[in-house]
């Protein structure tokens, strides 16, 4: 139940275009929360049209700003503004076309450096810290062995220029959310901005890994607050990449190599009595005496109710309520990119890294799609905001072990890759 008053800082559609021999993908990163796959279909369309490349070869990701334009389909959640949603396919495949006609030779580095002080993860570590106590330059979570304590950087240079860079972490870009009004990329976004302008004719590409369970450290605070602790953890990403980038060593690309594949992950049986049971919760919300829009147990209730509405004919007539879940896979020499449309939780890409035979893997959500949350085993067992709230606001049934499922169908797109 917000609107922008500003622009703080532009959202942009940022691409790399990759070729090595008769091959050529393409990888844009968009400071947007999500992408629908109507939308990529789309992207992909005119991109092919334009450059000759085949939809596998072009993958759409997202950096899940929460400071930015509603393009995802949840019942509620953010206005759509459908002019906006018109254009944006066609800026996204100019990022894309625009890169693949300004390809020259490179050489690819690749550096894996410390991050710190930017997440916690608020499954298993929740409480806030004071604001005060978070923006000192040695703060650390409490248990920082549940975050990623490092980023991937990857760089492209023509001799000594810096052609381009992208760098890889997975936390949640809500240091602004609720109560702040200005659009922007969040803390990804205004680092990777603050670099561009470092290194003009340089583009930055921020890839969003499992961020399902980490938030940065500053989360829904009051607006003042907020904007101030978005510069301080920016500064520190920043940091962070712009140390990958003067330590990053050039990798050999032997090959380049792409797939796509659907996937179809069972869902949990929740039966049509319940959910009617749950609707009429839902409704006698709304139909209380005294009800009002602006309360926000009221505006949840008819996000779950509208959703639920969505739910119940679907499952009456026997389909399932979710389509095939596209999952797409890019080799780059020793780099495997493994693109998922979720918000993945952190165990479930430590495990697919653990057992992946490519030298370095980068496990990203948000690509192609917006399919909410994949939860991790202790999640989804004890239930709740991820595992159960969201897929209903998505009007779709929950993951029955989405954990073990996607890790089996991320690794086999790995071996795929390979061969």
């Amino acid at each position: 139940n917000r609107k922008s008053i500003a622009v703080r800082d532009r959202l942009w559609a940022r691409a790399v275009a990759i070729r090595e021999g008769e091959t050529t993908l393409v990888l844009v990163s968009c400071d947007i929360i999500g992408v629908t796959r109507s939308i990529t279909r789309h992207v992909r369309a005119l991109v092919g049209e334009a450059t000759g490349l085949p939809p596998a070869a072009i993958m759409v990701h997202c950096t899940h700003t929460h400071s930015g334009p509603a393009t995802h389909p949840i019942h509620g959640w953010g206005t759509p503004d459908p002019p906006y949603l018109s254009i944006l396919p066609h800026r996204i495949a100019r990022a894309c076309i625009e890169a693949v006609g300004d390809l020259s030779d490179a050489t690819l580095a690749h550096a894996e450096v410390p991050c710190q002080g930017v997440a916690l993860n608020r499954e298993y570590d929740q409480d806030a810290p004071p604001l005060e106590e978070v923006l000192r330059d040695d703060w650390r979570p409490a248990k920082p062995e549940l975050v990623d304590a490092t980023c991937h950087v990857l760089t492209f240079r023509a001799g000594q220029r810096l052609r381009g860079f992208a760098s890889y972490y997975g936390c949640h870009p809500v240091v602004c959310c609720e109560t702040t009004r200005y659009i922007h990329g969040d803390y990804a976004g205004v680092a990777t901005n603050l670099l561009e302008r470092e290194n003009p004719g340089a583009v930055g590409l921020f890839l969003q890994g499992a961020q399902g369970d980490i938030n940065s450290c500053v989360v829904h605070k009051p607006e003042p607050e907020a904007l101030l602790a978005l510069d301080v953890i920016a500064a520190r990403y920043a940091n962070a990449v712009r140390a990958g980038v003067a330590a990053a060593h050039p990798v050999e690309v032997s090959g380049l190599r792409f797939a796509l594949r659907e996937a179809r992950f069972p869902e949990r049986p929740i039966g049509l009595e319940r959910l009617r049971e749950w609707l009429a919760e839902q409704e006698a919300v709304a139909a209380a005496p005294g009800a009002s829009d602006a309360d926000r147990e009221v505006r949840m209730a008819a996000v779950y109710a509208e959703s639920l509405r969505g739910i119940i004919p679907v499952i009456e007539s026997g389909r399932p309520t979710r389509p095939p879940t596209e999952l797409q896979g890019l080799r780059i020499g020793p780099i495997a990119v493994l693109g998922t449309p979720f918000e993945m939780f952190r165990a479930i890409k430590c495990e697919v890294v653990e057992q992946s035979s490519a030298p370095v893997t980068l496990v990203m959500g948000l690509t192609n799609d917006s399919n909410g949350y994949a939860a991790d085993r202790t999640t989804a067992a004890r239930g709740g905001y991820a595992q159960d709230m969201v897929p209903l606001m998505l009007g779709v049934l929950p993951y029955e072990d989405i954990h073990t499922h996607l890790v089996r169908e991320l690794l086999d797109l790995e071996s795929a890759l390979r061969s």
